[in-house]
């Protein structure tokens, strides 16, 4: 079970990346961009930087995934109960939702900027206030998600602690020391 730690960590690290970035971005950078910086230069920086971290969200994914696989695979015996079920379902809505956001919403508000929409005016206008919105709405579902799968992530690495170290009265007035023996 030793060996499954590091793929955990490369697991825990790529998911909280994806994670903070996205709760960074859209709580903290995009609200002080659009309020320090004057349109269209605010809305055209903030494109750039969605459409950066669109490349760093599914780099996380793709690594996410590879831990998934991993572990799914090099399991000795079929892991039972749902939470273990959520985890690949989790990061598979994530994964679409990420896939969505980099490969429509984003091109899409990117080519209506370039062409001097402005949200909320004229017909242009409309469209990115509605792409906009649901850009949002796929964002905050994408983010309850990645929280959600690394909760289970840390569930996950604290089963198998539990199961290197043992957990019967025998192992434990031992202490872990003996089973590194």
């Amino acid at each position: 079970m030793r060996a499954a730690r590091p793929v955990l960590v490369a697991y825990t690290l790529a998911v909280a990346l994806w994670c903070g970035g996205k709760a960074t971005l859209g709580a903290v950078v995009a609200p002080v961009v659009f309020r320090t910086v004057a349109a269209p230069a605010s809305a055209d920086a903030m494109t750039r930087v969605f459409r950066r971290f669109d490349t760093v969200a599914l780099a996380c994914a793709l690594v996410a995934i590879c831990c998934e696989a991993w572990l799914v695979l090099r399991a000795r015996a079929p892991a039972p109960g749902r939470l273990v079920r959520a985890r690949p379902i989790a990061l598979g809505i994530a994964t679409v939702a990420a896939a969505v956001g980099a490969s429509w919403l984003s091109p899409a508000i990117e080519r209506l900027h370039l062409g001097g929409a402005v949200r909320g005016f004229g017909p242009d206008g409309l469209e990115l206030e509605r792409l906009h919105a649901w850009a949002e709405r796929l964002a905050k579902g994408e983010l309850l998600l990645l929280v959600g799968l690394l909760s289970l992530i840390v569930l996950h690495g604290t089963t198998i602690a539990h199961a290197s170290h043992g957990t019967n009265k025998e192992a434990n007035v031992r202490g872990p020391e003996a089973h590194d023996a």
